[in-house]
């Protein structure tokens, strides 16, 4: 109770997020033969790029990959600017060339629910994704085509498709703990063998 008398209202918690409180915390501590549960590798941020090299010479290009990243997310995108010039690209340093937001939190959470159980499956001809985009320290970068897969998308409002890059970042300290992190969420990952 506040001291006005009313409720504050209490935000529930993501289901992902819950998911991984209850059940999946303690299951790789078990899978990982960890000593402490502060041991168990968790999602730090989800770092969402969308570049777009072409908007140096059309800007509304970049207006509709800061709309869809904002629709995708619900956070408003970072412009991100060229840091050197570089002719070959007709490129400028301060050139306005890409978007990206990085979600903590919450929306980290949703996102990613989103993502596995909304998104991927929407892809076509999946076959999975690839198990070695790990970087050596347990966070995960793969590629999108496009941002159709997104249901959030419009696709009578769309101007062009954009692809983007996705990066997990975890607190595992190897790829084999961000890997066994990523499978409990249920990730599809290409399995061995399987064709690409």
């Amino acid at each position: 109770m506040s001291a006005s008398g009313g409720t504050t209202a209490t935000r529930e918690r993501p289901r992902l997020k819950q998911r991984y409180d209850d059940e999946l915390r303690d299951q790789l501590k078990e899978r990982l033969g960890l000593a402490n549960v502060m041991q168990v590798p968790r999602l730090d941020k989800i770092v969402v790029n969308m570049g777009v090299g072409r908007a140096t010479g059309q800007p509304s290009l970049l207006e509709g990959a800061v709309a869809d990243l904002t629709v995708i997310t619900g956070q408003k995108p970072l412009v991100t600017k060229a840091t050197k010039s570089i002719a070959g690209f007709k490129l400028r340093e301060g050139n306005s060339i890409g978007a990206k937001v990085t979600l903590r939190g919450d929306r980290m959470w949703e996102f990613l629910d989103r993502l596995i159980s909304l998104a991927i499956p929407r892809v076509r001809d999946f076959r999975g994704l690839s198990p070695t985009s790990f970087d050596g320290r347990g966070n995960y970068t793969f590629g999108v085509t496009e941002q159709l897969i997104f249901p959030e998308i419009d696709y009578d409002k769309v101007d062009a498709t954009r692809g983007m890059d996705i990066t997990i970042v975890t607190t595992a300290r190897t790829d084999a703990e961000g890997r066994a992190l990523l499978d409990a969420f249920g990730f599809p990952f290409r399995r061995e063998g399987q064709p690409q």
